[in-house]
This record gives C-alpha cells, structure tokens and sequence, in this order.
C-alpha cells in the first residue's frame, strides 16, 4: 500500500464519523459505515493472500480503541456477535494471534492514524449523544481539574445518563398504534416515570391531567391502554384482547407478552450499556450475579367459599400464594437476575413466574424453576460472562443445578435440610473445637449417571426461625471444587452478597406504580419499565462513584425517587 499520511487520513475518517453521527443511534453503527481511505494507510501483508482485508481490520481497530479493549476482549466480541463480524465486513472471526499479527502489520504512522482517528470519533459521538463522556480519552491532569467540583460532577453524570434514556432507552418500546396517535410512547414512558417518582397510578395522573388542564398528560385509561400494548407480541394487527391471549387454561399466553416487552427491555439495556462500555461497569476478578423472585401482592382472594373450597372464577390465573411474616399472601411473581458484589449491581433479565396453588386443579400450569433459570442466564450471557450464580432456598433443586453447570459456571445456594443434613449438622456441633464441615465431592446424577459433584457445607449462620432448634446452621451446595475447612467462611460469605437483590426488589417495588388492574400485561409492564428506570438509576450511581473514587457498596449518592423526578421534569422540558 502507499505511504501512510497521518493528517489527511485522520481528518477524512473523522469528518466522515461527524456526517454519520447525526443519524446514527448507536457507536458500532458509526465504525460500521465511516469510510476508510485505505489508500492513505500502510498494510505490510501481501494483499493478495490475505483473509482479512485493511478496511475491515481497521473497523475492528477502531472499535478496540473507542471500548478500550483487549486484543482477545476483541476477538471474543467478534465471535460472539454476528452482526458485529458481518457489519465489519468479515466473513469469520478473527483469533486474538491474528489481530496481534495485523496490527503489527501496519506501520506505526498508520497504527497512530488509528488510536487517534478513535479518540476523535469518540468525541463526536459525545456530542452527538450517541455515548457517554466515560468512554472518551482524556487527559488525567485535565480531568482532575474538571472534576474538582464533587457536587457539579454529580450533576453532570446524573444529568448525562437522564439525556442517555431519552436517546437510548425509552425509544426501544413500540406500542404499534396509529402514527396519528394524540402521545408518542416516549411521552406515555415519561408519564409512567412521573407516576414512580410520585409513588401514584395511572388513574391518579390522568386525573391531575385533567384538573390542571395539562395537554401533555393522557387519561388514566390511554395510560392503561398504552402498557397493554406494549405487551403485545410485534406482527399482531391490533392490540391483542386479554381473551386473545388465554389459552385452554384460561391462562395468558405470558411468552408472547415476555418476549414483545423483553425484547425492548434488552435492547434498552444493551444500548446503555454500550454506551458507557469505556467505563468498564462490569470489569470485576469475579462476576457474581444473584437470582431471586419478588412478589407484587393483590388482596383479591383466590376462594369464592372458603370453607367449602370453592375457588374464585375471576381470580387472575397469574397470581400464586406465598408466605410473608407468618401470613399466607397472594400476588404476581417476577424473577430476576442481578449482578451483585462490586459491580453496578443492574438488573440484567426478567421472567414472569408462576406456580400451581392449593385452589387450583393439580395440573394447572407451574412455571419450572430450570426453565427460568436457564432462561436468566441466556439473557444475561448477552451483556457479561458469568463466574458465580447465587440462589436463595426456594431455587434448590437438582434440575437448577444441572442448568447451571451445563453452563460451566459455579453456583452458591443454601440446601433444604433433611434428615441427613440434621444428621450431619448434630454431629458438627457435638465435636469439640468444630463448627463447620464439609462433605466433598457428593455427586448428583441424571438419568442414572453423575452428572456433577458438589460440596455441601455445614456452618453458622444467623438463624431467622426461632422455632427452630437448628436455625442457626446452614447447609449450602456448591460446586466451585474442594472446599477445604479454612475455606469456609470465605466460601458462605460470598453467599451474602444476594443481599444486594434483596435491596434491589425494596427499591424497585416501592416504585411500581399502584393499579387495581389485574391484567398481566399491565403488572408485567409496570415491573419491566420500573426495573428499567432502575437499571438507569444504578448505572449513573455507579458512574459518579467511579468518578470520585468511592467503594460501589456504598451508600447511593442520589437517592432513586429523586433521580426519577429529575428524569421526568428533564423529559417535560424537552417534549
């Protein structure tokens, strides 16, 4: 190739970058299409035999620069993401070895046309809104500077990701109403973050819609109508009825309504996430994520007559029973998967659950623990890779474990306590200067055949049965390998950090807002956008800590309701 001229060929790369970001939503769209002059670059290989061309090599590049990524970061994505390798004009991906060997391939002139051609794409995609400042080079000196003002700093971040949610994430859920239609769905999104921020319901916003004469703002029954339908599969002509969506069971058909809202849920999330990808949110030793269920309670009664077990026909087929303070409930169920520990702790995938109760037929439909599970993780493998999966008691089941160490990862979870598990605890505690044990390599079998080993530890605990004698010990399975007994202690404390879901499902429920609707579709959406606003809420948390250098688990440096209020008071102002 010819001579490498660094000026002309990082001011034409760049003002080709400025042209695409004023359309372009996302940063791999714009090193996808920002022309390259490879004329104006030196690749040492011989051209013609070679498998990977100069052009698509220096997307690939570029996109390494703009993510600060690894060369096998890099390759890893490539492999992973079809539409990254087929957007970049490869036909396979490349291994790691092979980046490495093109990169010393071009000259140096060339390969610092690249690192700077990124910085500067970089700072128009910054300006155009299309990723957040983290990801841009900048100089130490220079941001130390900037960033004396912690309070102003703050602002600024908190600030940057509210305009991200408008540009990012609000815009991936499609209702598919009339293009004549009186709101946008971005205007009805804003309205659901302004009933959150103010703990309310659709009803109650609609009404002071009315009272303050506010245009901007929907009747309750639009509201209602909008979430609806944003649970309604993409394709469907018109707005499914909730009959449309029964089955023979007269049970909603929750996956056509989990995949339409999920499907923007993901893309909303997979957008934030891309773009502030350079501040490395989950770059952690270990990924931890926890899986739990959270319940939105109803008060309508499942019984018709009581004591003559007579069920009630209207009686949301969704609902199940649970046990809460000593007291039979009734309500939606939702499980969810979370990074805990020192990461953003954001909530990367949702399932709806639900179980076969004491008022319905022995065959009704009861959601498998397995399947969600396995479905949690598919969706989360989107985003990171996994280390840990963490489980409370409700999970413990041979066919989760199985789910989870199909996928070679390691799981924590606490065990049912049987005869055995009492047997073994009662010996631990009647053996002088001993109060921890493990049983190694206990194995577990499927279809008569090992399927994995695990250890299963014995150790203290802070009981929460006071009734029972050996609440104070816990049995855990885990299948991270040989467990020695000075290990235990590390190995249960890992366990604690499922709390931060229990945080989480606080947070996110005092939020929903209020209906009295039964309608799935309505419950499930409200669920879905409040964990989304959540989602936002966190990351920013996470990037303003970073800045400043303080521990992740500390305590929120803008509180959830507040951050909420100012999402919807910025969207008022820009509608």
């Amino acid at each position: 190739m010819a001579s490498t001229d660094p000026p002309a060929a990082a001011e034409s790369i760049i003002l080709s970058a400025r042209a695409i970001c004023e359309e372009a939503d996302h940063l791999w769209t714009v090193v996808r299409d920002v022309s390259i002059p490879t004329e104006l670059l030196t690749d040492k290989r011989d051209q013609w035999k070679i498998e990977y061309d100069t052009e698509s090599m220096v997307r690939v590049f570029l996109r390494k620069e703009i993510r600060d990524l690894s060369q096998q970061e890099i390759a890893d994505q490539l492999a992973h993401r079809p539409a990254l390798l087929k957007g970049f004009g490869l036909t396979s991906p490349p291994q790691q070895q092979t980046i490495s060997e093109v990169w010393d391939a071009f000259d140096e002139p060339t390969q610092e046309v690249i690192e700077a051609t990124a910085t500067g794409i970089a700072h128009e995609a910054y300006e155009y809104g299309i990723i957040r400042e983290a990801l841009i080079p900048s100089n130490p000196e220079e941001q130390a500077d900037e960033d004396k003002d912690e309070a102003e700093y703050t602002k600024r971040k908190a600030t940057g990701t509210i305009k991200l949610a408008r540009k990012h994430a609000f815009p991936e859920f499609e209702s598919g109403r009339a293009l004549n239609r009186s709101y946008e769905d971005e205007a009805i999104l804003d309205m659901v973050a302004r009933i959150c921020s103010h703990k309310g319901s659709a009803n109650a916003e609609g009404e002071y819609g009315w009272l303050t004469d506010d245009d901007l703002t929907a009747s309750g029954d639009t509201i209602l109508r909008v979430l609806k339908q944003f649970a309604t599969a993409e394709g469907e002509e018109a707005q499914l009825t909730l009959d449309a969506t029964l089955d023979d069971e007269r049970l909603p058909d929750v996956e056509r309504m989990r995949d339409a809202l999920m499907d923007s849920f993901d893309s909303a999330t997979e957008n934030i996430i891309n773009s502030i990808r350079g501040a490395n949110p989950f770059d952690d030793r270990q990924t931890i994520a926890a899986i739990d269920i959270t319940y939105e309670r109803i008060w309508t009664s499942p019984w018709e007559d009581y004591e003559n077990r007579i069920p009630n026909p209207v009686f949301p087929r969704m609902a199940s029973g649970y046990r809460k303070d000593d007291e039979t409930r009734y309500g939606f169920k939702y499980a969810t998967l979370t990074l805990v520990g020192d990461m953003a702790p954001i909530v990367l995938a949702v399932e709806p659950v639900k179980e076969n109760s004491n008022w319905e037929d022995d065959g009704s439909t009861s959601f498998s623990r397995a399947a969600i599970v396995e479905r949690l993780l598919a969706k989360a493998s989107q985003y990171v890779d996994l280390d840990m999966v963490v489980f409370d008691r409700g999970f413990d089941s041979d066919d989760v474990y199985h789910a989870v160490a199909d996928r070679d990862l390691t799981f924590l979870s606490p065990i049912r306590r049987y005869a055995e598990e009492l047997e073994d605890i009662e010996d631990i505690k009647t053996t002088e200067e001993v109060d921890a044990g493990v049983v190694h390599n206990v194995p577990y079998y499927v279809d008569g055949e090992v399927h994995h080993t695990a250890e299963v530890i014995y150790a203290p605990v802070e009981g929460d049965d006071a009734d029972d004698p050996d609440a104070n010990y816990g049995a855990f399975r885990t299948n991270m390998g040989h467990v020695a007994p000075d290990e235990i202690e590390a190995v249960v404390n890992l366990y604690s950090r499922r709390w931060d879901i229990e945080n989480q499902y606080k947070s996110i429920t005092a939020m929903l807002p209020r209906t009295s609707s039964m309608d799935y579709r309505v419950r499930f959406t409200n669920f879905v956008l409040t964990t989304l606003l959540y989602n936002l809420w966190r990351l920013t948390d996470y990037l303003i800590k970073v800045g400043k250098d303080v521990e992740v688990r500390a305590d929120p440096e803008v509180s959830f309701q507040t951050f909420i209020r100012a999402l919807t008071e910025y969207l008022r102002e820009i509608d």
